[in-house]
């Protein structure tokens, strides 16, 4: 389910009927888009490489160095092995890629994670902090566009301004083409993972 915007507002931009695109497929470019957009962005996440459980305790490595305090509520996702889901920081450990979780769980020896899962601050995630930013709001709409007309162009090419084919719309320069409106809120500590 989409959480920037809303199929209405993107078939309004679209100029299409509900009854040629249903909001169900709608929301599939705009989920699409928002996949493209919303990891680039600052947010209180961290990919999750490895678990690993000893005595109750759970022990979260991270890619990079974490932030999370003692106390705060955070949501494990991609995890597998029946870890997702929301717990409370219990301690963050003097290394500063581990933090940890109480659990009541049998030992598990360290646990790749492939691909990586996240630990997000619960009411941290780029969709809820991002929700009222016009300028991600945008973005996600250039996103949502150029995927549809992509999907929907006939031989799936796409005429610019001038009425020649580009082809390439969905390549690498697609996020190049929106970074000016959300450069403010990119998060430089992603662009090498």
């Amino acid at each position: 389910m989409p959480n920037i915007i809303t199929a209405d507002e993107l078939r309004a931009v679209l100029g299409v009927s509900d009854s040629l695109f249903n909001d169900a497929y709608l929301d599939q470019i705009i989920e699409s888009a928002e996949i493209t957009i919303l990891p680039m962005l600052t947010q209180y996440q961290s990919a999750v490489v490895a678990t690993t459980i000893k005595d109750d305790v759970l022990f979260i490595d991270t890619l990079r160095p974490n932030f999370f305090v003692e106390g705060q509520g955070v949501v494990l996702a991609g995890i597998g092995n029946g870890l997702d889901g929301p717990y409370t920081v219990s301690n963050h450990s003097v290394r500063p890629f581990q933090v940890t979780a109480v659990v009541d769980e049998a030992d598990r020896i360290t646990t790749p994670c492939i691909p990586a899962g996240t630990i997000t601050l619960d009411g941290g995630s780029a969709a809820e902090i991002y929700a009222s930013v016009p300028a991600v709001k945008t973005a996600i709409l250039i996103v949502s566009t150029e995927i549809f007309q992509s999907v929907t162009a006939p031989g799936g090419q796409i005429e610019g301004v001038d009425f020649a084919p580009t082809p390439y719309r969905m390549g690498r320069s697609l996020q190049n083409r929106v970074i000016g409106l959300i450069s403010a809120f990119y998060d430089v500590d992603s662009i090498c993972q």
